[in-house]
C-alpha cells in the first residue's frame, strides 16, 4: 500500500470516529478540516475526498449538499463482554461471533469484566475484526486496589493486575490521612473525557505493601470477593433461635440414639457432613450421610439469603477461610459439633455387605454425633488396623482408644468406601489424586516450609459417600416424569486440541497416551497412574486438569464427565456452598408433592454461583502464588532443579521439582543466542545454535528475583 493511500485511509478513519462520537451535528468539509487543523488547500481536499468515500460506504449521510452526519442506522454494534490482555489492549467476546480486538487508545474507560457496546470498524492486518468501545452497558467494577504515590497537591494510586491498564488520580482533598507507598482500595468516580486518567476517591487504606494481611485483602478485592459481612448481617444471624423445639423433632426422622460421627481436617471450624452407622435385623447396614441443615435456618427471603446468594461460597485462602454464612451459623448453629443436637438433611441407605443399595430415603433428620474425629486419626486407624489413636497426631494431644463399634464402624465404613471407589474407576471415573499445597508459617505469618497434602484412605472414605449422596439426590429427581427443575453439577468432554497438545507433551517423557482412544477416560486414567509419583506428576497433572471443561451449575443435564455419572449434584456442603442450599430446597419442595418452580430464575442462579465459584478458584490460585513468592523471597541466588511447565513468546515457565512453585525465565535473559517461540513444538529454539527448550524439559535455574507485589518469580539459567 502506498503511503498515501495509507493516510488517506487513517484520514476517513479519524473523520469517521469524530462524526460517530458527535452523532448529531453536522459538519462540512471546512468544519472537519478546522476540527484537524488542517488549513492547506491539499489538506481540505483529502477531507473532501475523504467525506465523499464515506458517504459512498453509507457510514456518514449527507444531510444537505455538503453537510454531512454519523449514519446511525447503518451503524452496526454489539453488546459483549470486554477482557483486557497483558498488554493493556482488549477483546469484547460475543456470544457466536469472533472476537473484536479493540485497541488500548480506543477502550474509553471501559475495565475488564464490564458489558459494552462495540463498534467494528475495520480488519486488521491480522485479518481480525478492529473496534472500538462505544459504549459501556453496565460497570463491573468500580472498586480497584494500588499504592498510593503522592505528591503535593495530588497522588495517584498505581493499579496492579494484568487487567488494569491505567492508575487513578486522586485530588488534593481526597488525601485525607493516607501515607505515601499504602495500599489502598479506591473507588472510581468519573473518567472526564480528556483527562488520561479516571478520578478515584480512596475508600480505605489495607495496609503497607507485603505484610499477609494487606495482600489477602488485596486479593480479595481484585476479585470483587468480601472480607467482612456488615452489621445487619451479623446481627440477623445473631437473632436466630438456637433452641431446637419437640414439635420440630417430632418432623424429622431421629437418629440422636444411632452411631454417628465427623471426620474433617484438623482446622476444620464448620462441620457440615456426619456419617450415622448401625447394623439392621436382617444383616444389612443403614447409613447416613446427613448434612446440616442451612435452609431450616436461612428463610429464602431473609438479608441473609440474600447475602449468601451474593457471595455463593465461601473462599479458602491460604491463611483464612472468607465464609459464606454468618460465624453463628457456619460455626455454631449448622455446624455438627460432637454431643450436640442438631438439624440435618439426610441421603439414608440400606445395602448389604457388598454395598448394593436395597433402599434409600431423603428427608430432615436430628442427629447427635458422638465423635469429632480428624482424617490423620482415622488414617492412623487404618493403617494400624488398632483402635488406639496416637498421642502425635490425636486432636486432644492424649493417645486414647476408639469404642469397639465405632471402630469397627470406620473400618467397614472404609471397606465400603474403596469398593466404591474400585467401581467408579473401572466405569470410567478420572482419578485426579493431586498433591495440595500447604504452607507452615512461623509466628509472623512467614512461610518456613512447603509441603504437600495427599487423597488418603481416610479421605477417600468421606468423599466415596459424599458422591454417593450426591449422585443419588440428583438421579431421584432427574429421572422423575414429568422432567422437575432442579440444580445439577454438570462436567462436559475434554478439549480435543488440548488433549493433543498433552499426547505431545507426555511422549517425550516415554508416555505412550492417545487423545483419539474410544475409552478415553481409562487413557487419561492410564497416564496419570503411569506417572503418579514421578517428578513430573504435577505438571502431567495440571496439563491434563487443562484438557477438561470446567465443572459448572446448570438446570440442562448432560452428565458429569469426570466422575462418569448420568446425575450428579451438590448436596453435601450447604454451610459454603449456594447451590447445595438450593439442592436441599428442592429436594424438599419435591419430596412434599411440590410440581414446579420458575426454570429461568433456576437457571440463573446456576450462572451466577458457576461464576462467584470461578471468581473463588482465582483468588484461591492467587493467595497461593502470593505464598510460594513470599516463600523463595530469601532464596535469591540459590540454585534449583525444575521442569518447563509453560513455553511462551514472553519466555519459560519453570516448576521447581522440590517446592512446586513456578517462575520465569524470560526470553531476554536466555543468553547465548535469539531465541524465537514455536507454537507448533511447544519449544524456545536458538536461531544460531538450534539449542531447544519444550515443554516437559527438566531445567536448573538460578533465583534472579521474587516480586511480591507483583506475585512473580524471576529465573535465569543455572551458570554451567
Amino acid at each position: 500500500m502506498s503511503k498515501k493511500k495509507k493516510k488517506n485511509q487513517q484520514l476517513a478513519r479519524k473523520i469517521q470516529k469524530h462524526l460517530r462520537e458527535h452523532p448529531t451535528k453536522t459538519y462540512n468539509h471546512k468544519q472537519i478540516a478546522s476540527v484537524f487543523g488542517f488549513s492547506s488547500a491539499q489538506d481540505r481536499n483529502a477531507v473532501i475526498t475523504a467525506l465523499q468515500k464515506l458517504r459512498v460506504q453509507k457510514e456518514i449521510v449527507e444531510t444537505k449538499r455538503g453537510s454531512f452526519q454519523w449514519n446511525g442506522k447503518n451503524a452496526q454494534y454489539y453488546d459483549g463482554k470486554l477482557e483486557i490482555t497483558g498488554s493493556g489492549n482488549g477483546y469484547v467476546v460475543l456470544e457466536d461471533r469472533e472476537d473484536i480486538f479493540v485497541h488500548r487508545k480506543n477502550l474509553k474507560g471501559a475495565f475488564h469484566g464490564d458489558l459494552v457496546k462495540v463498534y467494528p470498524y475495520r480488519r486488521n492486518k491480522n485479518s481480525r475484526k478492529e473496534g472500538e468501545i462505544a459504549a459501556i452497558n453496565e460497570r463491573i467494577k468500580t472498586r480497584f486496589v494500588g499504592t498510593l504515590q503522592r505528591q503535593k497537591d495530588f497522588g495517584f494510586v498505581l493499579t496492579q493486575g494484568v487487567h488494569m491498564y491505567t492508575d487513578f488520580f486522586i485530588p488534593k482533598e481526597e488525601l485525607k490521612d493516607y501515607e505515601e507507598g499504602d495500599k489502598v482500595e479506591v473507588a472510581l468516580i468519573d473518567w472526564p473525557k480528556r483527562a488520561s486518567s479516571p478520578h478515584g476517591s480512596i475508600v480505605r487504606s489495607l495496609g503497607k505493601p507485603g505484610e499477609l494481611d494487606t495482600e489477602m485483602h488485596t486479593i480479595l478485592l481484585e476479585y470483587g470477593l468480601p472480607s467482612h459481612f456488615p452489621n445487619e448481617i451479623e446481627e440477623a444471624a445473631n437473632q436466630i433461635p438456637t433452641e431446637i423445639s419437640l414439635e420440630e423433632i417430632k418432623e424429622r426422622k431421629d437418629f440422636r440414639s444411632v452411631l454417628t460421627f465427623t471426620i474433617d481436617p484438623v482446622t476444620a471450624k464448620d462441620f457440615d457432613d456426619a456419617l450415622s452407622f448401625q447394623k439392621l435385623p436382617n444383616g444389612n447396614y443403614e447409613i447416613g450421610i446427613h448434612i446440616a441443615d442451612v435452609s431450616h435456618y436461612v428463610d429464602e427471603e431473609s438479608i441473609i439469603d440474600d447475602e449468601a446468594y451474593h457471595r455463593g461460597t465461601s473462599v479458602y485462602l491460604v491463611d483464612r477461610v472468607v465464609p459464606m454464612l454468618p460465624e453463628n451459623l457456619s460455626n455454631g448453629l449448622c455446624s455438627l459439633r460432637p454431643n450436640e443436637e442438631k438439624l440435618t438433611y439426610a441421603a439414608v441407605f440400606e445395602m448389604d455387605s457388598k454395598g448394593t443399595i436395597h433402599k434409600e430415603w431423603f428427608g430432615r433428620t436430628v442427629i447427635c454425633s458422638d465423635h469429632r474425629f480428624a482424617y490423620e486419626e482415622v488414617q492412623y486407624v487404618l493403617d494400624s488396623g488398632t483402635p488406639s489413636v496416637d498421642a502425635s497426631i490425636s486432636l486432644t494431644g492424649k493417645m486414647y482408644e476408639i469404642p469397639e463399634l465405632t471402630f469397627q464402624a470406620i473400618i467397614e465404613l472404609n471397606r465400603l468406601a474403596q469398593g466404591y471407589r474400585s467401581q467408579r474407576l473401572s466405569a470410567g471415573a478420572i482419578s485426579f489424586d493431586r498433591q495440595e499445597i500447604q504452607f507452615r508459617l512461623d509466628a509472623q505469618d512467614h512461610p518456613e516450609a512447603v509441603y504437600f497434602k495427599e487423597s488418603k484412605a481416610a479421605h477417600q472414605l468421606i468423599e466415596e459417600f459424599m458422591l454417593l449422596a450426591n449422585r443419588s439426590v440428583a438421579t431421584f429427581i432427574g429421572k422423575q416424569k414429568p422432567i422437575k427443575p432442579f440444580v445439577y453439577r454438570i462436567h462436559d468432554e475434554p478439549d480435543s486440541d488440548k488433549l493433543d497438545n498433552l499426547q505431545q507433551v507426555v511422549k517425550n517423557f516415554g508416555y505412550q497416551f492417545n487423545p483419539n482412544a474410544k475409552q478415553l477416560n481409562k487413557e487419561i486414567n492410564t497416564l496419570l497412574k503411569e506417572s503418579h509419583g514421578s517428578k513430573e506428576q504435577n505438571m502431567i497433572d495440571t496439563l491434563t486438569v487443562r484438557c477438561m471443561s470446567k465443572a459448572i451449575y446448570t438446570t440442562d443435564n448432560i452428565g458429569h464427565y469426570g466422575l462418569g455419572f448420568d446425575f450428579y449434584s451438590h448436596f453435601t456442603s450447604p454451610i459454603r456452598r449456594y447451590p447445595d442450599v438450593l439442592v436441599h430446597r428442592l429436594l424438599d419442595f419435591y419430596l412434599k408433592g411440590g410440581k414446579n418452580v420458575n426454570v429461568d430464575l433456576l437457571e440463573e442462579a446456576c450462572v451466577h454461583t458457576s461464576q462467584r465459584e470461578q471468581l473463588a478458584t482465582k483468588a484461591e490460585r492467587e493467595s497461593i502464588k502470593y505464598m510460594q513468592v513470599k516463600f523463595m523471597e530469601d532464596k535469591v541466588g540459590q540454585l534449583f532443579d525444575g521442569i518447563i511447565s509453560g513455553v511462551t513468546e514472553r519466555g519459560l515457565y519453570v516448576e521447581l521439582s522440590s517446592n512446586k512453585c513456578e517462575g520465569m525465565i524470560s526470553t531476554r535473559d536466555l543468553q547465548g543466542d535469539f531465541f524465537y517461540f514455536d507454537e507448533q513444538q511447544h519449544a524456545m529454539i536458538g536461531q544460531q545454535t538450534q539449542q531447544v527448550f519444550t515443554l516437559g524439559d527438566p531445567i536448573r535455574i538460578e533465583v534472579k528475583k521474587a516480586n511480591l507485589s507483583k506475585k512473580q518469580l524471576d529465573f535465569v539459567l543455572a551458570p554451567e
